[in-house]
């Protein structure tokens, strides 16, 4: 279905809909001439009742479509199980700037690392709202079979949490979330009345829930077009086993951390974490008893931190982890690019889905420029953290992030004068 024409169409419907009301109001008011000759044949208490009963019908008339804008406005339908947003009534999209994490510590612990979070925060906006979105959709053109994939569509389990995902975004949360961006319209085709959620910045319309017109991965793909976050599916392997291990059944992803997602699809917990030095001995156990435990409701998020040095945020060819196929030449003190040289941060987030019980991964990510670093006085701070990548619970993860590269010209860079 055409975005532009589902659009067109569902404005009509309102106009439409507007002048049938007014018109349904004034239609038994009579002309101008048969007021003339009627208020000739009045005395004056009857001019007084009949200017008595406009002034009502007027207010009436005015109420009437002060309420249908207010009902337009907070449109949303209910997703069963999942907690209301509060509205962000006076959100300026212009002037909200980017969340502001700083999680280096003195030294680095391998740990979950969980915060309960509000389940109204689950989607953070700001100013670059435009021009992050710009940026997804021409990685979902470039690199398609990268940032959306699913294990298997015809798996009704997969296929009903991407679906009940989809209708918890586009008809609740953002509508209600975020009401200066989005709004929710009813529309009539011939297949009956549907939802479209209009994006108010973006000028586009998407339908408010999956159908059989809409296949669960063009529901993903709206999703990457909608909001700068990504979400990846978890389900147990096993339905009717509670000890069941999670995997990766579906995903929505363009700021991959390094590593290409679409050789994760399908694989537990932990082997997409094999990677990672001390998983195994010292989180994997954790990990799974959280997963096993965590309830409906409960929203929980964690920011992790690294150095990129001249990559992307769509990273899914390397650049951010060690590579032992890949030699790399260390980076001399004083030949650091500042420019390209980044803090990058991932917001992760995690919940249950209340019908499909399925877990939902999502990620947000952040970059600072080192200069922004230095400017806050954190310069040393970082560089402390730096160091204490090989001093923590888990010394590996200093070569497992490209430590040897870049650190001593980083280190050097945030403890110069200039």
């Amino acid at each position: 279905m055409d975005p532009t024409k589902s659009f067109q169409e569902s404005t009509r419907d309102i106009i439409n809909l507007i002048i049938a009301s007014f018109h349904s109001s004034i239609e038994s008011i009579p002309s101008i001439e048969q007021i003339k000759t009627n208020v000739t044949e009045m005395d004056r208490t009857q001019v007084a009742i009949v200017v008595a009963v406009a002034t009502i019908l007027l207010s009436q008339l005015v109420f009437k479509f002060r309420n249908f804008k207010s009902v337009r406005k907070s449109r949303f339908l209910d997703s069963p199980g999942f907690p209301l947003p509060e509205a962000a009534e006076n959100f300026n999209l212009a002037t909200q700037e980017p969340l502001k994490f700083r999680p280096f510590r003195p030294k680095y612990h391998l740990t979950m690392g969980l915060e309960t979070l509000n389940p109204s925060e689950l989607i953070p906006m700001d100013m670059t709202y435009k021009e992050r979105i710009r940026y997804r959709r021409k990685l979902l053109r470039e690199h398609h079979d990268i940032v959306v994939a699913i294990h298997d569509e015809s798996d009704k389990r997969i296929v009903g949490a991407i679906s009940e995902l989809y209708r918890y975004i586009m008809s609740t949360y953002l509508p209600v979330r975020y009401p200066t961006m989005f709004r929710l319209h009813e529309t009539a085709f011939e297949s009956g009345k549907a939802y479209m959620l209009e994006n108010l910045v973006m000028n586009e319309l998407y339908p408010s829930e999956v159908t059989k017109f809409t296949s669960p991965l063009r529901a993903l793909e709206i999703l990457l077009k909608t909001v700068d976050e990504d979400f990846l599916i978890l389900l147990p392997e096993d339905e009717a086993d509670e000890k069941s291990k999670y995997r990766l059944v579906a995903y929505e992803t363009c700021y991959p951390a390094g590593f290409n997602p679409r050789k994760k699809l399908g694989n537990r917990l932990a082997k997409i974490h094999e990677p990672v030095p001390g998983y195994a001995e010292k989180l994997e156990k954790s990990v799974d008893r959280y997963f096993e435990s965590l309830e409906v409701g409960k929203y929980v998020r964690r920011v992790n931190w690294s150095i990129s040095t001249n990559t992307e945020l769509f990273a899914a060819f390397g650049g951010l982890h060690s590579n032992a196929a890949e030699k790399e030449e260390k980076i001399k003190e004083g030949e650091l690019d500042i420019e390209t040289t980044l803090l990058r941060c991932e917001r992760q987030t995690l919940h249950r889905l209340p019908t499909s019980k399925a877990l939902v991964f999502g990620f947000h990510t952040y970059t600072y420029p080192l200069s922004q670093i230095k400017e806050e006085g954190l310069g040393e701070d970082l560089a402390v953290a730096i160091d204490g990548l090989k001093e923590g619970s888990s010394p590996a993860i200093h070569g497992y992030k490209r430590g040897p590269v870049w650190a001593d010209a980083v280190k050097a860079y945030l403890r110069s004068k200039n």
